[in-house]
């Protein structure tokens, strides 16, 4: 049996691996259990009671992190040319049409989030298997598929983001920085469960959120006291 670590050994008396704990709480105890050099993403997962398989049991948000994601978000915005200005002044890292069809075809998918309007999705929708893999392709249903494009780019920039039950029944998605404070991370947190949990399919029988817990990059798990998180948030 392999021994632990000078940091494994200090994380192991810090927090208790069965507890469930207090959302700000859980927060601070993910931001003392951090060793990394870098500034860790926090994540949070939540196990749902869902059969992924069946079309009205996928669940899928969109919400705006009220502190922001702590990552700068690149955006590409794919629109014709009236619409390119205006994806511009609102702060699209690369914004064109064909041009950047041609990249994506060869290969290059260098960005976070791709927003388009409806009047180009019949190029973007021949992108699919190369975007769709990796989480970019534009959907209605996020909002990166608009008229407003201006609009869109800001939701992002400022903190947008989108989950999606996995074939698992468990969604993941980052809401932080290790570098926020435990108030900003539990925030954001906080918004997203009580998104997930106005999403419970009506046809569901039985346990819809079973179990929540946060970690940053390199942290072990804390598991969060989920019933009380979501009364908080009511």
């Amino acid at each position: 049996m392999s021994k632990l670590t000078k940091n494994q050994k200090a994380v192991a008396g810090k927090y208790d691996a069965h507890k469930l704990y207090p959302l700000t709480e859980a927060c601070s105890v993910v931001k003392d259990i951090t060793y990394t050099k870098f500034d860790a993403s926090v994540e949070l997962t939540c196990n749902l009671g869902v059969d992924p398989r069946k079309a009205n049991q996928m669940i899928r948000g969109v919400v705006t992190l009220p502190n922001g994601t702590g990552k700068v978000v690149r955006v590409l915005a794919l629109c014709t040319p009236d619409k390119q200005e205006e994806a511009k002044a609102a702060g699209a890292d690369y914004v064109g049409l064909d041009e950047y069809i041609e990249k994506i075809k060869g290969g290059w998918t260098d960005v976070d989030v791709i927003v388009c309007t409806p009047s180009v999705m019949a190029k973007v929708g021949v992108l699919g298997k190369i975007l769709g893999p990796r989480g970019l392709m534009p959907n209605p249903k996020t909002g990166t598929v608009t008229m407003e494009i201006g609009n869109a780019v800001k939701d992002v920039k400022g903190g947008k983001i989108d989950f999606k039950v996995d074939k698992t029944g468990i969604i993941h998605t980052a809401i932080g920085k290790v570098s926020f404070t435990a108030e900003q991370i539990s925030e954001n947190a906080s918004v997203v469960l009580n998104a997930i949990s106005k999403l419970k399919p009506q046809s569901l029988k039985g346990t819809y959120m079973k179990s929540a817990s946060i970690c940053s990059t390199m942290s072990q798990g804390v598991k969060i006291d989920l019933k009380a998180a979501l009364n908080s948030a009511e």
